[in-house]
């Protein structure tokens, strides 16, 4: 019963592209671990930028800068 979380930063992912990263996680974990996808389970947690640093930043900064 394979368990998959995914993080990304809250920045406009579609529906469809969540779709996508499920479907995608689901068919590998099948296909290298021949896990059965009817008990494989996808979580997306989507993080605010002001919830996410990279090395002493928070991107919400780092975005902030890179737009200036």
């Amino acid at each position: 019963m394979p368990y998959v979380n995914i993080k990304v930063t809250d920045e406009g992912v579609t529906m469809q592209q969540k779709q996508q990263l499920v479907t995608g996680v689901t068919q590998l974990l099948s296909d290298i671990l021949n896990k059965e996808p009817k008990t494989t389970f996808v979580v997306i947690d989507e993080i605010g930028l002001d919830n996410w640093g990279i090395g002493h930043d928070l991107v919400s900064d780092l975005r902030q800068k890179t737009n200036q």
